[in-house]
């Protein structure tokens, strides 16, 4: 059989849920957001089905982020959990999940980071792991702090995690950001509020999870992630647009 003669999947976006690529109160966006409008390229077999990654490069302790230096970063010790699914529920097993943030100052361990909060020497703030069969994912981290980023006056960014999921083919990927439930600074947000829905807005809250709560050790947040359909994971607007 031809690639031809291959009905290849298709992944609309559905309205409502992402973020348009222009989004003028997020003030990043009008020199990243396409002027012209895009052309679409049809997707070809080894996209849908060609590996991205090696498996085995990714290490068991490359999911706690408190265990990459000699000693314990500062900051409230978490756990972040949860699973990674279809639209219709079925778990994404084999997913390569990805994460990064600030330390517990609301610093990034990058040389572009002039927010005057101190660097953490015992935490890096980047991790990652794969999925197991039930489509299962588990970080041990420290919890973020808000930073001041200058996008419009007193702009501060609520607690957040980044996170990048390939799923079995590079068409399978979202980048998208994870909050903490209660965060004051939601309201002042231009990334979080770009998404016009507020019901897939709140997708992107994790949820305080006692049952996961490790005693006199660590908090734990779910946060199930839904790679498309209409119960989507809202993008992160800085994501590759698509045509």
């Amino acid at each position: 059989m031809s690639e031809s003669e291959i009905l290849l999947p298709r992944y609309p976006r559905p309205d409502g849920v992402h973020p348009p690529l222009l989004f003028p109160d997020y003030r990043s966006t009008p020199r990243r957001a396409p002027s012209r409008r895009l052309d679409g390229m049809p997707q070809t077999l080894t996209e849908i089905t060609g590996p991205v990654y090696g498996e085995a490069i990714v290490r068991d302790l490359d999911a706690d982020l408190t265990r990459q230096h000699a000693d314990e970063p500062l900051g409230e010790r978490i756990i972040v959990h949860g699973r990674v699914l279809e639209e219709d529920g079925r778990p994404v097993r084999g997913a390569l999940v990805e994460v990064w943030q600030a330390n517990a100052g609301g610093r990034y361990h990058h040389d572009r980071d002039r927010h005057p909060a101190p660097l953490d020497p015992n935490f890096t703030g980047a991790g990652r792991c794969v999925t197991d069969d039930e489509g299962r994912y588990r970080f041990v981290s420290i919890k973020p702090g808000a930073y001041p980023w200058g996008n419009h006056d007193n702009a501060w960014r609520p607690a957040h995690i980044h996170f990048s999921l390939i799923g079995r083919s590079f068409m399978q990927r979202i980048v998208t950001q994870m909050y903490f439930p209660g965060d004051p600074l939601f309201y002042q947000d231009p990334i979080m509020n770009s998404v016009p829905d507020p019901k897939a807005r709140s997708r992107m809250i994790a949820r305080f999870d006692l049952s996961e709560t490790v005693p006199e050790w660590a908090l734990a947040y779910e946060w199930d992630i839904v790679l498309r359909g209409r119960d989507t994971t809202p993008r992160d607007p800085d994501d590759e647009p698509e045509a």
